[in-house]
């Protein structure tokens, strides 16, 4: 008789921010993992699945960090709801997975409580343990077991501890709640937010903390005191930030200088062997002036992204982060930024997207829109390959000008943070005047990164670069190659579709500096921005087509307006950068601030707003520059 197979019972994985929640997601599911939208809102859902000790399938969702289940928030609305069955087209939990930070249990078991009041059958995981253990707290993970009612595994997720123990406590069979300890509590009655009965919360909350931890003399916390007074002191505060900002963008040309090499000169020996082994045409003309030269132009940058990635993953382990974003908060709400409006803005120089998405969890809607419309001055990723490939050509030379390569890239992030800055000061004091909610902020205990939660960071961010490069920028590139190729005409690059388009830009570029081809480039990077890079290798690739085949930067240096001059001049190179750090040019970015925002008006106020800035900036800059003899 066939055996029937049981159905796939679903965790839903909760717990207060910055707890280690994704870390457990990501280290129980590995690479069973999906990532779409709440129906309905805006808000990430992040689904898996994994495997128990005896082999059963199981469903996993990461929820949205709450500290409670009172929302306040679209993100916390949406884990209240999944808890409780109420989100559309969402499973519904069987059962719930709360990650707790050890070094801040009381805070933690507020949401701790709430969630077992739900009545689903609850793991609780003690994460952090060695963070209370450095501060001196030994909890005793019998008596917390026995207070909440439930099971209680303690782990340090970051290195991998406890884990076995996780998954075997996810094996055992349901172990219920004990309903004498929480009673079922509707969270959709406003009576259940009350001072009093927040208030009695806290103190039933307190017995159970007193009751289960031991201190024990320790100097870690007068280590971190010593630390934090100097990382958020008003004056060397920023000379640390500044030299960590400074150290790594001379890292991402130091280091990254070498492999950098290296996959250059793969793809010139793969167009050569291409030219070599294939007949003269179109065809051969496509692999090599279009989709190696379009997608090789921009994957040679990898090592400096995956290098960009790689500080800002140890500086996020190692809870840096929070010290830079107490540092910032000075400056934001100066501006009228709103506190949380830092980790927004810091997602944005990875990727705006995500940046934006993050301002879900402002609860202001001025604040929120603010943040949103100046999150894409942040120099993203995307940024980097056009800022590599100018000031490679600003600047010859290896290691010894990178100090000085460094410091033009740290001037750029630099001035994406200022404009920002300043329209959201312009902003805050026309048509969205309100002054913002003071930031608390939690300063979490400092701790050593840990290897495979920073590794796998860095392997994410390599993988969507590198599924960017190969569905995105290779589709682009082919397209980028046929319009600089057709028509054939005795004009060559031209007369072609593309020739014609940056011929008629030219006359608005050419008091910036930039030439038709330049204004090539401009129309790609609409679509992203790193687009411009594999935009110029196509056309000077299909222009130097009778040459021997040379770098891109040589390339660039070669090119000269039809007097003899230059086209780029360490100045017009200065000048492109400039203009990719104000201008907006990511399609995607603006579909995202519609959705968020759900109107078009608010996106192409925001395209035209940026691109009329970064061409007057351009111009002034350019012109001045041009009268000093430069």
């Amino acid at each position: 008789m066939a055996s029937v197979a049981s159905p796939t019972i679903t965790f839903a994985l909760v717990g207060n921010p910055n707890c280690g929640k994704t870390t457990i997601f990501n280290a129980l599911t590995g690479l069973r993992q999906k990532i779409g939208n709440y129906p309905g809102v805006t808000v990430e859902k992040k689904l898996g699945s994994f495997y128990t000790q005896h082999g059963e399938k199981r469903d996993l969702i990461d929820l949205p960090g709450t500290y409670s289940l009172v929302p306040q928030s679209p993100d916390e609305r949406v884990t209240r709801d999944t808890l409780l069955g109420l989100q559309p087209d969402s499973p519904a939990p069987e059962r719930v997975i709360c990650v707790l930070d050890a070094s801040n249990l009381e805070r933690n078991l507020y949401l701790a409580t709430q969630v077992l009041e739900v009545g689903l059958p609850t793991i609780v995981v003690l994460n952090m343990t060695d963070m209370a253990n450095a501060k001196g707290e030994r909890i005793d993970i019998a008596l917390l077991s026995e207070a909440l009612g439930c099971p209680v595994v303690a782990a340090t997720a970051n290195h991998t501890d406890g884990l076995l123990a996780l998954r075997i406590a996810l094996s055992q069979p349901v172990q219920l709640t004990r309903a004498d300890l929480h009673p079922p509590t509707d969270f959709t009655d406003p009576e259940n937010v009350s001072e009093a009965a927040i208030a009695a919360r806290y103190d039933r909350i307190g017995v159970i903390a007193g009751h289960v931890t031991t201190y024990i003399d320790t100097q870690a916390s007068d280590r971190t005191d010593r630390i934090d007074a100097v990382l958020t002191h008003h004056i060397w505060g920023w000379v640390v930030f500044l030299g960590l900002m400074g150290f790594m963008f001379w890292s991402i040309f130091t280091f990254a200088s070498y492999p950098m090499d290296f996959i250059d000169a793969c793809f010139s020996k793969f167009s050569g062997f291409i030219q070599a082994t294939m007949p003269a045409g179109d065809l051969r003309d496509l692999f090599t002036d279009g989709i190696i030269a379009g997608v090789g132009g921009v994957l040679v940058f990898l090592p400096q992204i995956l290098i960009l990635f790689l500080f800002i993953g140890l500086l996020e382990d190692s809870g840096y982060m929070a010290r830079a974003a107490f540092i910032m908060d000075r400056v934001m709400s100066r501006v009228g930024l709103h506190g949380k409006s830092f980790i927004p803005l810091l997602s944005s120089y990875a990727c705006a997207i995500p940046g934006i998405m993050a301002t879900r969890t402002i609860e202001s809607p001025r604040d929120r829109l603010a943040t949103i419309l100046v999150a894409p001055f942040m120099s993203c990723s995307a940024r980097l390959p056009v800022y590599g490939l100018m000031i490679s050509t600003l600047i010859p030379g290896g290691i010894a000008t990178a100090g000085t390569k460094a410091g033009i890239m740290m001037l750029m992030y630099l001035l994406g943070t200022g404009a920002a800055f300043f329209f959201a000061l312009l902003f805050k004091r026309t048509f969205l005047r309100g002054e913002p909610p003071p930031l608390v902020l939690e300063l979490p205990p400092y701790r050593l990164p840990g290897f495979f939660t920073v590794l796998q960071h860095m392997i994410s961010r390599a993988k969507a670069f590198l599924y960017r490069a190969g569905t995105l920028i290779l589709g682009l590139s082919i397209l980028l190659w046929f319009v600089s190729t057709f028509p054939k005409t005795d004009a060559g690059l031209s007369g072609s579709f593309a020739g014609r388009a940056g011929h008629f830009l030219e006359p608005a570029l050419e008091p910036l500096g930039f030439n038709w081809k330049i204004g090539i480039g401009l129309i790609g990077a609409q679509a992203a921005r790193e687009v411009f890079v594999s935009t110029m290798g196509i056309v000077y690739s299909i222009d130097g087509a009778d040459e021997d085949t040379e770098p891109l930067r040589l390339a660039l240096l070669h090119d000269r307006w039809p007097d003899g001059r230059p086209v780029f001049t360490p100045l017009v190179a200065l000048c492109i950068m400039v203009f990719f750090v104000f201008s907006m040019q990511c399609i995607a970015t603006l579909a995202v601030v519609k959705r968020e925002t759900n109107s078009w008006y608010w996106p192409a106020f925001q395209f035209f707003y940026m691109t009329a800035f970064a061409y007057l900036f351009t111009l002034v800059l350019y012109q001045t520059g041009r009268a000093l003899g430069y």
